[in-house]
């Protein structure tokens, strides 16, 4: 039906006759010419009909936004004076010679160019939001990063394998998405969080190297990074360290960002502990566009009369650190008051700080209401610690560790973006050396900070089982510009290792077996050594067309219940079938 795309003319088809197919973006009726933006995929086109011409100029002047057309047509310079230098077809339009509606449209529930649009009426009327250039823009960059990406793997000798949706609930760190079974009454499936076992299982079948493109579900509350439903690059490789993975998995980002924004990553990407990055940034995602870091003053306080600081600074779990903002002190107090009811959010009980106002003054070139309760020396050697000079700013964290590296480590990321501190455009780094264990105060038990797969960086069995809290794991991140893009790790590969982790979360032998009884049984049929690792494609996608959420970057993606306003789910299911997989439903106390 058409002879090119709107968006491809340029001045080599002067003289040309055309054929294009799209949708009306715009008419305008210039003195008795009329002119047609026509929008497909590739862009806009210019569409002239003179009145000479009386039966496709009168069909033209009927149209209206968003009807689809076909026109046929003859392509010319754009008379002088009239080039659009911001349009690529800018320089050229179509004189109409035929027109036809294929289609005619309702009046748009919002236009294409409005930024105001709420979010669930873009959801719901999702098919009109993709229209836009920007939605085209994202899906095609989108396709354009996972060619990218299945090019590299397969030139790296890597197999495209895909593995089951329904299967069994295995412990991923978020509750599962069940389908009931109807040839099995009383059991269900459960989507998969990820193909781990699978793609270890694989590893074991001797398939060396393999990735999927694969879908993932997660019941989880939502964020701006989060779906139920979410894509991931997922790899998984026979005998090779994490070295040699975390080295050929930075190639291919390398290779990505150069092909499609040609953009040079810095290159060996840094690399930093999970101890680091927690006692420099409280985070083990750390954004390094952004020069704040926190600095630790707990040895300073533990002498002080002041319990505030004093008792975090004796606790074994307790921690005192800063937050050094160089031109921090021109902030309000409202601002401070702001920042403070958001740190909140983190546990945090409030947010002492000093505005440094004359460092040669000593002690009464400090301004804090806290500075009556803190000696003029230890005064001093905070400012002296944190290298703050005149107009400067610090900040105070003082609680459980866990507290004050999450409220000052967010607090960092939001300073660094409300000052405009961030350095640069890229930053990756790889995080490594995590502690394999997360203690669960609420459960008094351990739990996987990774998966329960993740090796360990030792073999000595006893060590793990006498202190599980210092065994760090073979595992590594991958992060950008404070977004965690991938995570991986090596995995374990005997049956002895494994038992052994799942005895210390918690799950004995008899639920062992009845769980991963087919992962243990076939970890003793001869394992390679193998580990892997699963991009967020999502994320990554996100990042790289300056998006703010997966949802910018995801066809037909969820809203923050989970929900999808585009085709109303989830509903409520058919009572016949609820009777074929003997379900019946409780009674819910909320109202309809």
């Amino acid at each position: 039906m058409r002879s090119d795309y709107c968006g491809k003319l340029n001045s080599n088809h002067i003289d040309q006759e055309v054929e294009l197919c799209g949708w009306v973006h715009r008419r305008r009726d210039h003195g008795g010419v009329i002119f047609i933006d026509l929008r497909d995929r590739e862009g806009v086109a210019q569409i002239v009909f003179d009145p000479d011409r009386a039966e496709p100029f009168a069909i033209a002047d009927s149209v209206r936004n968003e009807f689809v057309i076909r026109i046929t047509g003859k392509v010319r310079n754009r008379p002088e004076g009239t080039v659009n230098p911001d349009m690529p077809t800018g320089e050229v339009e179509i004189l109409g010679h035929t027109i036809e509606i294929l289609n005619k449209a309702k009046t748009p529930p919002f236009q294409l160019d409005d930024e105001n649009v709420h979010d669930d009426v873009k959801l719901k009327y999702r098919y009109v939001d993709l229209r836009r250039p920007a939605m085209q823009n994202n899906l095609r960059l989108r396709s354009q990063v996972v060619k990218e990406m299945r090019n590299f793997l397969d030139d790296k000798g890597f197999l495209d394998i895909e593995t089951p949706m329904l299967t069994k609930a295995t412990p991923e760190g978020a509750r599962d998405y069940l389908v009931p079974s109807r040839t099995h009454p009383g059991n269900f499936f459960a989507l998969p969080q990820s193909p781990q076992l699978f793609k270890q299982l694989l590893m074991m079948s001797g398939m060396d190297r393999y990735y999927q493109i694969v879908r993932c579900f997660r019941d989880e509350d939502l964020r701006a990074d989060r779906q139920p439903e979410f894509t991931q690059l997922d790899i998984e490789t026979s005998f090779m360290d994490e070295n040699e993975i975390t080295g050929m998995m930075e190639e291919m980002i390398h290779s990505l960002f150069k092909k499609i924004m040609n953009v040079d990553l810095p290159s060996p990407f840094p690399r930093m502990t999970y101890a680091e990055a927690m006692e420099r940034f409280g985070s083990d995602r750390p954004d390094l566009r952004n020069p704040l870091e926190l600095i630790d003053v707990s040895d300073l306080m533990k002498a002080v009369e002041f319990k505030v600081f004093s008792g975090p600074a004796n606790m074994e779990d307790g921690r005192v650190a800063t937050l050094h903002v160089p031109g921090g002190s021109k902030l309000s107090r409202k601002q401070i008051d702001d920042y403070t009811n958001y740190i909140a959010q983190f546990g945090a009980r409030g947010l002492a700080y000093i505005k440094v106002n004359d460092v040669g003054a000593g002690a009464e070139g400090l301004q804090s209401p806290i500075l009556k309760f803190l000696p003029d020396e230890v005064a001093a050697k905070i400012v002296e610690r944190t290298n703050a000079t005149d107009g400067d700013l610090i900040f105070f964290g003082a609680d459980k560790t866990k507290v004050v590296n999450d409220a000052l480590g967010a607090l960092r990321n939001k300073l660094g973006h409300d000052l405009d501190l961030l350095q640069g455009e890229w930053a990756p780094m790889w995080v490594v050396d995590f502690p394999m264990f997360d203690y669960n105060e609420d459960e008094k038990r351990w739990d996987s900070l990774h998966h329960p797969f993740t090796a360990p960086n030792t073999t000595d069995i006893d060590a793990i089982k006498q202190n599980p809290g210092q065994t760090l794991s073979r595992a590594y991140d991958l992060v950008l510009n404070g977004t965690e893009l991938g995570g991986g790790s090596i995995r374990i590969h005997n049956a002895e290792m494994q038992s052994a982790v799942l005895e210390l979360l918690g799950i004995g032998e008899e639920e062992a077996q009845e769980k991963f009884g087919f992962l243990l049984e076939a970890l003793g049929f001869g394992c390679p050594p193998h580990g892997g690792i699963a991009f967020g494609l999502d994320r990554t996608v996100m990042l790289m067309v300056g998006g703010e959420s997966i949802r910018d970057v995801i066809a037909f993606p969820k809203t923050q219940s989970a929900s999808c306003p585009l085709t109303s789910a989830p509903s409520k299911a058919n009572p016949r079938q609820l009777k074929e997989l003997g379900i019946k439903l409780a009674k819910s106390n909320k109202p309809e």
